[in-house]
């Protein structure tokens, strides 16, 4: 499963310092679903248009190995992950991700992204960008191939 960032795992705001890029804001509860996909064997990437120090470091507080940043061709970045489009999803907010949604065998959008998005992936989020949206794709995924209650059964024993 693949994520963007900016939009996906982030609320979309962008903050900008005195040096360029200063903060991102990161939803604990989204990463913890990125790392029950993770532990239930679905690996997890990140893919983002845009360059930063933060996101590598999430990434790594995660245990996501797959982090590709600033990447303009986000469909032949996937391509090159190593699997066939048709064994990836994909959340992605705007249109540049269209490509990637429009051939992977899972798209899925935030509830923010624009009509175009929405209209043209298998499943929205009810839960807002970068506050829950991705914990909910991960859930979800996790419900169909019927590994949810086994991922829970970590925190219950």
């Amino acid at each position: 499963m693949i994520f963007d960032v900016d939009g996906v795992l982030t609320d979309g705001t962008l903050l900008y310092g005195p040096q360029g890029e200063a903060l991102k804001a990161f939803s604990a509860h989204d990463g913890h679903g990125l790392k029950m996909l993770a532990d239930s064997g679905v690996a997890c990437a990140l893919l983002s248009g845009r360059r930063s120090a933060a996101v590598a470091k999430r990434a790594a507080e995660l245990g996501i190995e797959h982090v590709l940043q600033g990447i303009e061709d986000k469909l032949a970045s996937a391509k090159q992950l190593g699997f066939a489009l048709d064994q990836i999803g994909f959340m992605g907010d705007e249109l540049v991700d269209l490509p990637v949604l429009t051939r992977c065998r899972f798209a899925c959008a935030p509830r923010e992204a624009p009509e175009a998005v929405r209209k043209r992936v298998h499943y929205v989020a009810n839960a807002p960008a970068g506050r829950g949206a991705a914990r909910e794709v991960c859930e979800l995924i996790l419900r169909a191939q019927d590994s949810y209650e086994r991922a829970l059964g970590k925190y219950l024993a």
